[in-house]
């Protein structure tokens, strides 16, 4: 499962420093390099609550095997183009198998984990993956694109994937199914129209500003096919997302936490990836390695969270990564305008720090809460509202970024807006994760 996720979220970072090589090797326009970096996440984020419902329907473990065979393939594709329309077609069919993987994983570790603590410990080095494959993709891209070249990039996923397939089929339990529920083709239309509409306009906002007509357009029409759907979802007899789930606190709660938390590292990645190159002149090895410091605390404070919220539950260790997190951020806000590299380790291993050792809980907390056989719902519920909270948060950057009139002032207002949304996260994690007893008496 970790294996299938790492993949999923490696290619998300991991094209940043090769798309301009790519660019260059295939003549691509400007458009063209935006469709290969965003047509990815765009169907990525689109399409997890379809892959969600799916799951749920015809078992996570066959979903989750079609889609990692899915990306697995689209990848070689991808490696082998010898035209833009190629890769941005088979970048497209990678972000629909991302989206059958996803939910599916995390669903798989809640059917094979029963026991609360275990549980927790699967939960946090799921989580773990998140934040390693994000930080790692500039170092992991530049290192090979500088070296064996950008096709290996995608060439790197395949015997990943190939494992991942084999193991998953000889050791992965079947899923139950429930093919008497529909699938409701009307609203998975409208949320996939919705959050590909609202990616696309953040993604723009980052390059053309808040106020153009063609982000306020897509905003627009995102709120109109968001509207859509939750009007069909109280109307249909069989809702894809039952409008009741959101009224648990712990679900709709987690789901927020989880955007939040994404705004601000995954904003502060891309502000920090831009600023080390921009303003340091590092190249996209150098960065990748500045950014280490936030990769290697990932992996540690996941698992060390997974084992200690058997103890304390999840509340505190949510709350408490995101109070962490905000005064990383916070930090590097106030480090001044051109601070020494080693007054900004600090910030950044708190930062990464914080986020893994709150994702734990704040998953165990949705998770927890999905009935019987919404599983994969409750999966792509959370997983959607992540990548939402990360295209804000690269958008914002990047439009901060774009309008300071200083490079380094604009990356300071991100990083206190980051700061910001962590401690929005730390207290509704107080409102909203249930505490220990709670949880203990539902398990």
């Amino acid at each position: 499962m970790c294996a299938g996720y790492f993949m999923v979220i490696l290619d998300v970072t991991i094209i940043n420093v090769a798309v301009p090589v790519v660019g260059r090797e295939l003549s691509a326009s400007l458009t063209g390099i935006q469709w290969i970096t965003n047509g990815y996440t765009m169907a990525f984020a689109g399409l997890l609550l379809t892959g969600g419902a799916l799951g749920d329907r015809l078992g996570n473990r066959r979903i989750f095997c079609t889609g990692v065979a899915v990306f697995t393939t689209s990848s070689a594709v991808c490696a082998l183009a010898q035209n833009v329309p190629t890769l941005v077609a088979a970048r497209l069919v990678e972000g629909i198998g991302a989206a059958l993987i996803v939910p599916g994983s995390l669903a798989l570790l809640q059917q094979a984990y029963t026991a609360p603590a275990a549980r927790s410990w699967a939960f946090g080095l799921w989580g773990s993956m998140a934040g390693i494959a994000a930080s790692a993709g500039p170092l992991l891209g530049g290192l090979l694109v500088s070296t064996v070249g950008w096709r290996w990039v995608f060439l790197i996923n395949l015997p990943v994937g190939i494992a991942c397939l084999l193991l998953t089929r000889r050791y992965v339990a079947p899923s139950p199914r429930h093919a008497a529920r529909a699938l409701d083709w009307p609203a998975q239309c409208a949320v996939v129209a919705a959050v590909a509409l609202l990616t696309a306009a953040l993604n723009e906002a980052g390059r053309s500003g808040w106020t153009d007509p063609a982000v306020l357009t897509a905003a627009g029409l995102a709120v109109t096919a968001a509207a859509a759907f939750a009007v069909r979802e109280r109307l249909a007899r069989d809702p894809a997302l039952p409008l009741n789930l959101l009224h648990s606190r712990a679900m709709s709660g987690g789901a927020v936490i989880g955007l939040l938390f994404n705004f601000g590292f995954y904003g502060m990645v891309f502000t920090a990836s831009l600023y080390f190159q921009h303003q340091r002149g590092y190249s996209a090895l150098g960065t990748g390695l500045a950014l280490f410091p936030a990769v290697a605390m990932t992996m540690f404070a996941s698992v060390l969270s997974g084992r200690l919220a058997r103890r304390t539950g999840d509340r505190p260790l949510v709350v408490t990564g995101m109070l962490l997190a905000a005064l990383g951020l916070a930090g590097w806000a106030a480090a001044g305008d051109d601070p020494a590299y080693v007054l900004l380790v600090a910030p950044m291993m708190a930062a990464g720090f914080g986020t893994s050792f709150a994702l734990t809980g704040s998953t165990t907390t949705v998770m927890g809460a999905a009935p019987a056989g919404y599983s994969g719902t409750a999966s792509a519920l959370f997983n959607t509202t992540r990548q939402i909270g990360s295209a804000t948060g690269v958008a914002l950057g990047g439009t901060l970024l774009a309008t300071a009139t200083d490079y380094t002032a604009g990356v300071r207002t991100s990083m206190a807006a980051g700061a910001l949304a962590y401690l929005m996260a730390a207290g509704l994690a107080w409102l909203c994760v249930p505490p220990r007893r709670e949880r203990s008496a539902r398990t």
